[in-house]
């Protein structure tokens, strides 16, 4: 009796740590084994970034979808389940479609995404009728979960407007409601700035001024970019009128990590630099994550990062919808996934649970300065009468998705 308390026990801990051990059970004895086979279709991304610690890693996301597979194995094992990944990295100019085809020919009917929004349309389009599922691990649109949603697309990754409400929860928190923006040029960068001027007026802060940083083209990092970034940064910051923060909208990478002691007046840093909303950060270690980041650093020699967790996060839901379900069935799992069932723990505080109306996968966002997470939003006082995970990003009254 006394080693059966124990065994309970641990078994409890291991739960509430939000790792993947509260799926574990014993196997039904008549259920035949599963092997779960998850592909994963993944843009090289670009090594030319401001900083070197920036220079993303050759096994970027996947080595997170490597670490959620190891645990999904850990459990499965218990319920007779296998879970493997084939990758299918991409260079520069690589068909995604062709990638695509290859998986499905091998029977892959679980894809996980990381591509521009584009491409990423491209492969749900190619899915269509024909029974597979699509994780979405990094585009942020806003648009991909509203007017371009497709049914076979489950959405990991925040949205821009997630990022925004996130950062402007805290400003508003903190009672920084005036705010001064500068923005890319880049189409990406204003997508970020849209999402942040809907924040302002959801939240009731104001943009004082709003001004534009023409990227000029350069080396990131040679004479002919980053020293003529820093020398206009003086300058594209003079004489803007009184606020509290200077809210960077530069999802290119071009200009906002150039802000920081080099405005012309004195100046608070958030959004593309600074302060930064984003899923993970690898200075997080609150509600477990410390063990977390710990497996990964000793699985890829380095630091989870977003885009890491965001796969992680990706395979830990197949993992649970398959241990649920016993099937790895893409329909079968999907019907769980979106049903009110389902939720999976990702080491950020709540059981994060998907909106049924556009497949987005609610969650907290943290803001962290690169050295420690300064805050998780959403803050203290921002309710809703569903889930105050819905204060981020589009409600439900607000969605232009219509799922078949």
């Amino acid at each position: 009796m006394i080693f059966r308390h124990f065994i309970r026990a641990g078994l409890l801990a291991l739960a509430f740590a939000g790792g993947p051990a509260f799926a574990v059970q014993a196997a039904p004895a008549a259920n035949p084994p599963i092997d779960v086979k998850v592909g994963f279709i993944r843009q090289q991304h670009s090594r030319d970034t401001v900083s070197i610690l920036d220079i993303p890693a050759a096994d970027d996301g996947l080595a997170g979808a490597k670490l959620a597979a190891e645990d999904n194995n850990t459990t499965g094992k218990f319920l007779g389940q296998t879970f493997e990944i084939e990758d299918a990295p991409l260079k520069e100019g690589d068909d995604p479609l062709k990638a695509f085809e290859d998986l499905a020919g091998k029977g892959v009917g679980l894809i996980l995404v990381d591509l521009p929004a584009p491409e990423l349309l491209k492969v749900a389009d190619a899915a269509k009728d024909k029974n597979i599922l699509i994780f979405n691990t990094s585009a942020p649109e806003d648009s991909l979960r509203e007017e371009d949603c497709r049914a076979d697309v489950i959405h990991v990754a925040p949205t821009y407007s997630m990022l925004a409400d996130g950062l402007a929860q805290y400003l508003v928190w903190k009672r920084w409601p005036r705010w001064f923006m500068i923005k890319g040029s880049h189409p990406q960068d204003e997508l970020f700035a849209e999402a942040i001027r809907h924040s302002a007026k959801k939240f009731g802060a104001k943009i004082v001024e709003e001004r534009a940083y023409v990227d000029t083209g350069g080396g990131r990092r040679s004479d002919s970019g980053s020293v003529q970034t820093q020398r206009l940064v003086p300058a594209v910051t003079q004489g803007a009128p009184a606020s509290d923060v200077l809210v960077a909208a530069d999802e290119s990478d071009v200009f906002a990590n150039y802000l920081p002691y080099r405005t012309f007046d004195p100046r608070l840093v958030v959004g593309s630099a600074g302060l930064k909303p984003t899923s993970w950060d690898d200075t997080h270690e609150q509600w477990g994550a410390y063990q977390l980041q710990n497996r990964f650093f000793k699985l890829a020699s380095r630091r989870m990062n977003a885009r890491d967790n965001q796969a992680w996060v990706a395979m830990r839901i197949i993992g649970e919808a398959a241990n649920r379900t016993n099937s790895n069935d893409p329909k079968v799992l999907r019907a769980y996934i979106v049903s009110p069932d389902f939720s999976i723990a990702a080491f950020k505080g709540e059981r994060q649970t998907l909106r049924p109306w556009n497949q987005q996968l609610r969650q907290p966002i943290l803001l962290g300065d690169g050295r420690m997470i300064v805050s998780v939003s959403p803050q203290e006082g921002f309710l809703h009468q569903t889930s105050d995970l819905d204060t981020l990003g589009y409600d439900q009254p607000e969605t232009k998705c219509k799922l078949p």
